[in-house]
């Protein structure tokens, strides 16, 4: 088994395929594309929830960090992509981000909740597949690299949990966790057929 060896963060309910990792590592120069892709994703989740709840004040606070941070490694990976002689492009996306969106619901507060806690799964997935690189992974400068973003994920991850967890009933969040946790899953039981961090 290649991914059996890494823990993973609790709220996952399956771990990555064995598939996925072979994929991944067999086409990294288009894994590296996609994670520039995600990293600027991830920046314009955090900036889009500060301007839909502006009076969170300290869902600001902790988001405008985390975009902060997620445009930092935007452009590390950009680098990585120009010591590769990878152009930045556009990839046709996996259903997973869809999917995903698909099961937040709309009127609100649901809306706020659901948008924390499917951001932080996602961030949670990132940890999880970035240390199966970091693991599997052939050329040591990238594998170091990998693991340097690890850490952030799961902190990431934590950061959506604590907002959620500030603004909600904590059993309210446990239960909405395990069902969208359920949905992220059931996204990923098909491998995309092109590589991507979450396919």
């Amino acid at each position: 088994m290649l991914t059996s060896v890494l823990p993973t963060i609790n709220a996952l309910k399956q771990p990555t395929s064995d598939a996925w990792v072979k994929q991944a590592i067999a086409n990294l120069d288009i894994i590296l594309l996609d994670h520039s892709h995600c990293e600027r994703k991830a920046a314009g989740v955090a900036l889009n929830l500060m301007f839909r709840y502006p009076s969170n004040t300290k869902m600001v606070r902790e988001l405008t960090a985390i975009a902060r941070e997620e445009l930092e490694h935007f452009e590390l990976v950009n680098q990585w992509l120009e010591r590769r002689n990878i152009p930045l492009a556009p990839l046709p996306p996996p259903p997973y981000g869809a999917g995903l969106r698909a099961a937040v619901r709309p009127q609100e507060p649901h809306r706020f909740l659901d948008s924390l806690l499917v951001t932080g799964l996602i961030e949670a997935r990132s940890h999880e597949r970035l240390g199966l690189l970091a693991t599997h992974c052939p050329e040591p400068e990238l594998t170091k690299f990998y693991r340097g973003l690890m850490a952030s994920e799961a902190r990431h991850f934590g950061t959506y949990w604590v907002l959620a967890d500030t603004y909600f009933d904590r059993e309210v969040v446990i239960q909405r966790l395990d069902e969208l946790a359920t949905v992220e899953s059931e996204l990923l039981v098909n491998l995309y057929s092109e590589p991507r961090i979450h396919s």
